[in-house]
């Protein structure tokens, strides 16, 4: 999901639950996912950077420490860190993508890596990390492989309705509850609700280029975005509105998308009516971030490949033939499709900065964190601008449970935490610390103070001033020679340690 997406990020798609949480707590505006959705959620489960925790890049084994296509044993999850001798409950509804899935069998192995085995007391979810969302793969109830349930299953719904019954079957015990709600919602497959469809239905014929622009405005009304960062130039890849084809199948694409994200919402609502209802919401600690920017991945005609090794499933649940790749004939949202929103609206979703999920500039990286806790934060409706990044997460979260991060666990001996808590920002202190870093598929960057050293796969390094352009469209590495090694040699150091290795990898293990 792109950084302007939602309603209080500066957004037009309806998003009144996530607007509620934020104007009553807070908003972080530098927050930082890992640019790709398996490494997130390795990192954010973990504490650790994602290679660190086993997961460098996808769930395929490619022979190397940093990328075993699952989380190794010298790593902790939330789930182990807080549960067990320390008492929480915990939970585990969607995605977890952190575990092998074989999508052609639809099969899944290395059973000691699947949620209930990492800590978690409850699961249902999908171990794979994306797919229909009508009839998706890898769903499973516990530690078993199941169908859809429903007759007019739809995942984003059924992982909303679940979660909130959680929380209800919840009330009135004495542990404490940790649960992780983890939605496909948005990734591709553009699939939506007819109803939820036709509330975004003329609202992009005005095109991408005045979405940007009118983003921008209000994220800057916002105060999210400063006002002397430059918009970036439209991808070079893509036309101007006025000159582009098919406007009313674009505008479509788009407006499906958006429905995912309206949906999602209404699903979190219901999750907050249920910790109202059960007269948790004051106490609880509630983030909501995403695990990449906006993708701009096209799904083209030729994409059959993606039948053949089982992604996509040959009929839709109701045995109509599947109609695959972002085709103007194509129209978008129904179960019996599969399409992207590509470059163009990724380009959008990610207002106002560069690239897209995959890479780490700032279009990558770049993720709303919205942080809500009454009994814990006294401010309500503020912005924090202190850098973090999602490996903040569990080290907040054992802060604020009085829990220190484990150095051994099941016999094995931990990495030392990574990450900080964010405790300091909720009280608008800075957080200390060296740096942030990131590394995916060659793209690299490493992030101290206001200084970013950021570049792309067989690219030189980009040095950029964050704090007078976030939006990465003035390079000062040839100005700036000596602080380029410095930071060179600061990425190195930490790649090193952190068992990153360079692009491209190994081929995947055969089993």
């Amino acid at each position: 999901m792109g950084y302007s997406d939602i309603g209080c990020y500066g957004g037009e798609i309806h998003t009144p639950t996530l607007d509620r949480l934020a104007g009553g707590g807070l908003r972080f505006t530098q927050f930082y996912n890992t640019g790709r959705c398996c490494p997130t959620r390795a990192a954010l489960m973990t504490g650790l950077y994602p290679h660190q925790a086993g997961v460098g890049h996808m769930t395929n084994d490619r022979g190397l420490p940093g990328y075993r296509g699952r989380l190794n044993e010298q790593c902790v999850t939330m789930a182990e860190a807080l549960g067990g001798q320390h008492g929480y409950q915990t939970a585990l509804v969607g995605k977890w993508h952190v575990s092998p899935f074989d999508f052609k069998t639809r099969t899944a192995s290395d059973r000691a890596t699947w949620p209930l085995q990492r800590g978690f007391d409850t699961f249902y979810g999908t171990l794979a990390g994306g797919g229909s969302f009508y009839n998706p793969p890898g769903l499973m109830s516990a530690n078993k492989l199941i169908p859809p349930d429903l007759p007019d299953y739809y995942y984003t719904d059924v992982i909303s309705d679940r979660a909130a019954r959680h929380i209800r079957e919840h009330a009135g015990r004495k542990k404490p509850l940790f649960m992780y709600v983890a939605y496909t919602s948005p990734h591709w497959p553009l699939h939506a609700k007819p109803h939820d469809i036709a509330k975004y239905q003329g609202v992009y014929d005005k095109g991408w280029d005045a979405l940007r622009a009118e983003r921008l405005k209000r994220m800057i009304e916002l105060d999210i975005v400063d006002p002397r960062w430059k918009l970036t130039d439209r991808d070079p890849t893509v036309p101007a509105w006025q000159e582009a084809e098919n406007k009313a199948w674009e505008s479509r694409r788009m407006a499906v998308y958006a429905a995912q994200v309206d949906c999602m919402d209404q699903g979190i609502g219901r999750i907050v009516a249920a910790l109202e209802e059960t007269g948790q919401l004051a106490n609880t600690l509630i983030f909501f971030l995403a695990d990449n920017g906006g993708c701009a991945e096209e799904l083209s005609a030729d994409t059959q490949w993606l039948i053949r090794c089982g992604i996509i499933d040959k009929t839709s649940p109701d045995g109509r033939p599947m109609q695959v790749g972002n085709d103007p004939k194509i129209i978008p949202g129904p179960a019996d499709t599969f399409a992207s929103y590509g470059v163009p609206w990724a380009n959008a979703s990610n207002t106002p900065f560069r690239l897209y999920k995959h890479w780490v500039h700032e279009g990558g990286v770049a993720t709303p964190l919205i942080v809500h806790w009454p009994q814990g934060i006294e401010a309500r409706g503020e912005l924090r601008h202190q850098p973090g990044h999602l490996i903040d997460i569990m080290a907040t979260c054992l802060d604020v449970a009085q829990i220190e991060y484990p150095k051994q666990h099941n016999g094995h001996r931990i990495t030392p935490a990574e990450g900080k808590s964010l405790r300091p920002a909720f009280g608008n202190k800075p957080i200390e610390r060296e740096a942030i870093y990131w590394e995916h598929e060659g793209n690299r960057a490493v992030r101290s103070g206001k200084w970013k050293l950021v570049a792309q796969h067989k690219q030189p390094w980009e040095l950029y001033d964050l704090e007078a352009d976030r939006t990465e469209t003035n390079n000062l590495a040839e100005k700036q020679p000596e602080r380029v090694e410095q930071m060179k040699a600061l990425y190195q150091r930490w790649a090193d340690r952190a068992h990153v290795h360079s692009w491209p990898l190994p081929r995947p293990r055969k089993k």
